[in-house]
């Protein structure tokens, strides 16, 4: 024991605790005490092992929160940092699917094409936004709007473009066209 410990011990020694005897029955004479009477304190000194035991866990504690907060905030910026790596290529992706859609993904731009979606997909990019896909005006951007006796909710008619999504986060929404019934 070094002499910051001794310290320490001999001040929480020095301060003294008081502890009220609220007992009906006088433990020495077993007779009963009278309610107005006040009960004698009785004077105890800290135990210094368990003071510092509780000083102890509770740094433990505040390490171990410490740590698992400094864990979140690491994934919170490393998904971050992969978001926005990974909304850089939406020009190429939709290009692709341009080219797709007019039949001109062929030889071995369909391969790198193929290539590359897969890539992103891998790590963990979805794309969303079908025809018949429910509106969500937090993952789609209505750019026109009509009435239609065929849909019994909002509903996505036309997909302009695509949306995507990492981490549970909407990278870009999809811009659609939406019907509502009538």
């Amino acid at each position: 024991m070094n002499q910051q410990d001794r310290d320490l011990i001999e001040d929480m020694s020095s301060e003294d605790l008081k502890i009220t005897d609220k007992r009906k029955l006088d433990p020495e004479t077993g007779a009963p005490r009278d309610n107005h009477e006040e009960p004698p304190a009785v004077e105890v000194a800290p135990d210094p092992v368990a003071v510092l035991t509780g000083d102890l866990q509770r740094l433990q504690a505040e390490f171990s929160n410490y740590r698992k907060r400094v864990e979140r905030d690491r994934e919170a910026v490393r998904d971050s940092v992969n978001a926005n790596t990974l909304a850089e290529f939406l020009p190429v992706l939709d290009d692709i699917g341009r080219a797709r859609t007019h039949g001109e993904l062929e030889g071995g731009f369909k391969s790198v094409g193929e290539a590359l979606e897969s890539t992103v997909t891998r790590l963990g990019m979805k794309s969303f936004g079908q025809p018949g896909d429910e509106f969500d005006p937090l993952r789609h951007e209505a750019i026109s709007h009509e009435h239609s006796s065929e849909v019994s909710k909002s509903t996505c008619i036309t997909i302009f473009q695509p949306g995507y999504e990492f981490a549970g986060r909407v990278i870009r929404a999809a811009i659609v066209s939406v019907a509502d019934p009538e």
